[in-house]
């Protein structure tokens, strides 16, 4: 075993600018060792999501990060010494280990994950992402068949799952990507009905022509200008599902909110739900038995993309950011 631990240090903090390689810093340390009642692991894959950009501008549901940390990220990581009574050598657990080969955890936060192959589903659709898609949608979206279901950033970890989750559910689903040929992707491979091209321009013109009739649910991932024309087009009564807001987290703060909500949510009626997928802890186990289920049958196609090297890994945050990838991204330690 390597003595050596390699640690993506996050260098300085963005400050109004977009994320780039000079605010990372890859740097080495000896591999630590497990104390009492401790957990070494090494970082097999590192989740890749929106949300660590986020990290860098506050205090979300968990601390802000600062210059000179190891970058935070969850992974999912091996068990190499354990001083716990659960978990032995060669287990495989989630954990918030950062952006480096080795990390001692708590081994009480800890629970060993079922074996699986390929075992990167358990970080894309049975891990953060598909559970997030999951809740998302049904608990808080509520979709009927027959509704019209938009969801932006749809090419991505949570956004492909949730247009699948909502076609299984009888809507008609219309993806909101960037470019051609992601649209297609969603269209041909995934079965959504419709796909709206951010990047051609006119937002509010497209949802008419793809939603004539009006949004049911909308699930949104992107806030800013995406956000802003689907408020325009939602139903009365509408639902939407606060994910995130991409659009937001890289550079400098957009020169104004989304016009018109307070008029719009008070005409139409609107519902709009933020959420963190740990609110529905105690449900995870039947949403698993579903996904699963849907997996097993056909009925949702898993996307992955998988990035190789812990010294990837700035280039494919940043690549994320700027959309780059299909489904779930991350990266493969070693």
């Amino acid at each position: 075993m390597a003595d050596a631990n390699r640690q993506m240090v996050l260098e300085r903090l963005p400050q109004g600018d977009k994320l780039g390689p000079q605010h990372f810093r890859l740097t080495e340390s000896a591999r630590p060792t497990a104390g009492e009642g401790e957990v070494l692991l090494r970082t097999r894959y590192i989740s890749l999501d929106a949300a660590n950009r986020a990290w860098m501008q506050g205090a979300t549901y968990r601390s802000a990060l600062e210059s000179g940390q190891v970058m935070a990220g969850g992974a999912l990581a091996e068990v190499v010494e354990s001083n716990v009574g659960h978990l032995e050598p060669g287990d495989t657990v989630f954990a918030d280990t950062g952006w480096q080969d080795y990390a001692v955890l708590p081994g009480k936060r800890l629970e060993k994950l079922p074996a699986m192959e390929p075992v990167t589903h358990l970080l894309s659709i049975y891990g953060v992402a598909g559970l997030t898609a999951y809740f998302g949608l049904l608990e808080c979206g509520q979709p009927k068949a027959g509704e019209t279901v938009v969801v932006s950033a749809a090419a991505g970890s949570v956004g492909s799952i949730v247009g699948q989750i909502a076609k299984l559910r009888g809507c008609r689903v219309v993806g909101v990507a960037g470019g051609a040929e992601k649209g297609r992707w969603l269209v041909d491979e995934l079965g959504f009905d419709a796909v709206i091209d951010y990047k051609a321009g006119g937002l509010r013109q497209q949802f008419k022509e793809h939603a004539p009739e009006g949004i049911d649910v909308y699930f949104d991932n992107t806030g800013g200008e995406i956000f802003e024309a689907c408020l325009f087009a939602m139903k009365t009564f509408g639902r939407i599902a606060c994910c995130g807001a991409v659009s937001q987290y890289d550079g400098a703060a957009p020169p104004h909110g989304p016009r018109g909500i307070p008029g719009l949510i008070v005409t139409k009626r609107l519902t709009l739900r933020g959420f963190v997928v740990m609110d529905f802890d105690a449900q995870r186990e039947a949403a698993l038995k579903d996904l699963q289920a849907w997996v097993a049958s056909g009925q949702i196609k898993v996307q992955e993309d998988i990035i190789d090297g812990l010294e990837n890994t700035p280039a494919a945050l940043i690549g994320l950011l700027a959309g780059e990838n299909r489904g779930k991204r991350m990266v493969k330690v070693r």
